[in-house]
């Protein structure tokens, strides 16, 4: 029988991962500028954690996450998003220790599993790269996050991101809103999509979210967020505001842009571009100044960032951008004849204990067929080795580029190949 991957996964085949080394070698370096250090959480957490931070009527826990019991039956949920493992990280480790004025600054590379009809560069499995600053409610770091990311795509060669910002409140002024915004279309609601319809008494918010035209023109006279914020989220977003400017990093103010997770407050943006059509997204986040309280932790203000890999590799195609040329590198050893094969053999091991990147023919085909194999895997040498430089303890080490020769003994050969590699 043959098995195919599941839906909405993908196999990230060897043509295809220098391409993703480039995409999150970047993010690893932006990140390191930044003062931001790697955390790993673990692949699955607890069930409570998604319900409890992300909100039990989003549609993210709703209906996309995959969970599972375990034999000792607890629920378990696979990684349904970023930020929430991370802040529980911070909390049961204690990460911030006894210092609660200091800026903790996380950054994560990896797969989220979301059980949604796969679309453009969004799969069941997909992958992001992440940051979490938590520890300080200055508009300054929530601007520092936006900067980040805009460095990121930047140093992808990625040109023309626009930002959208927004505010969505906090538990002062978000509910009085919520309740203008569910008086506002109470007369149009039956017109809207299904989806709408159920928002409507569950996660009104998201109604701001919908790309539906039909929802989006009962939408159109609806009041804004930014009309009822309380003078403290008033004078967030003006800091925002203020701080993004300062940094001459342009902005369009999209009072649609609400996230799809409960857990913001103040802040909510938006990163798109044009390059990917109707799915434009290719990163968002926000603040969350209550979320570590809810998991469990004292009272600390966070912000955070998502970027989507897979819509990120599809800007740089739709762009036209070259993947990084692929330098050539590593030594492949060209054995002459069976009584170079062991000597051969052994030089591959040697060689690859003193740190160098080498490979051999284990089919022990012709000299010219390892040399065209050679050639074409991108060697940078072509160790050649047969009965006459066995005598003479040498080998020959031919440039594939060049074409160029020279005999090496064998007990200075790693230091050369090392060199080489140097160059």
């Amino acid at each position: 029988m043959r098995y195919q991957r599941p839906k909405g996964t993908q196999d990230i085949l060897p043509e295809e991962a220098p391409r993703w080394r480039f995409v999150e070698r970047t993010f690893r370096d932006i990140c390191r500028r930044f003062g931001y250090s790697e955390i790993r959480t673990p692949i699955f957490e607890e069930t409570e954690l998604f319900v409890r931070s992300v909100g039990e009527d989003t549609d993210i826990v709703s209906k996309e996450m995959y969970t599972f019991e375990d034999k000792g039956g607890r629920s378990l949920t696979l990684r349904a998003e970023g930020t929430a493992p991370a802040v529980r990280a911070f909390v049961e480790e204690n990460l911030q220790g006894q210092d609660r004025e200091r800026l903790v600054k996380l950054y994560y590379i990896a797969p989220i599993f979301r059980q949604d009809k796969p679309q453009a560069g969004r799969y069941r499995q997909h992958h992001q790269a992440g940051i979490e600053a938590i520890g300080s409610p200055e508009p300054a770091v929530d601007a520092e996050v936006i900067d980040l990311a805009l460095s990121f795509y930047r140093a992808l060669g990625i040109e023309g991101t626009r930002l959208l910002i927004n505010s969505v409140g906090c538990p002062v002024c978000a509910p009085g809103y919520v309740d203008e915004l569910r008086a506002s279309v109470a007369d149009s609601v039956e017109h809207m999509c299904r989806d709408c319809r159920r928002r409507y008494d569950t996660n009104p918010l998201r109604l701001l979210d919908c790309k539906e035209e039909t929802c989006r023109r009962v939408l159109d006279n609806a009041p804004t967020m930014l009309d009822s914020l309380c003078g403290e989220c008033a004078e967030h977003f003006a800091g925002l505001r203020e701080h993004l400017e300062a940094l001459d990093i342009a902005y369009e103010i999209d009072t649609r842009i609400v996230r799809g997770l409960d857990y913001y407050t103040k802040t909510a943006f938006e990163f798109r571009h044009d390059a990917l059509g109707a799915q434009d997204s290719i990163g968002g986040g926000g603040r969350y100044d209550g979320l570590v309280e809810q998991c469990g932790g004292p009272a600390i203000p966070g912000v955070g960032l998502g970027i989507g890999i897979e819509r990120v590799l599809l800007v740089r195609e739709a762009l036209g951008l070259a993947d990084e040329e692929q330098p050539r590198e590593g030594s492949f050893i060209v054995t002459i004849g069976d009584e170079a094969w062991l000597p051969g053999y052994r030089l591959l091991h040697d060689l690859r204990g003193a740190g160098v990147k080498a490979e051999i023919d284990y089919r022990r085909r012709s000299i010219r067929a390892q040399m065209r194999y050679a050639d074409a895997q991108g060697y940078l040498n072509a160790v050649i080795l047969g009965g006459d430089e066995i005598a003479r303890g040498i080998a020959t080490v031919r440039d594939m580029l060049s074409g160029e020769q020279e005999e090496v003994p064998l007990e200075a050969l790693a230091e050369h190949l090392k060199g080489d590699a140097q160059e």
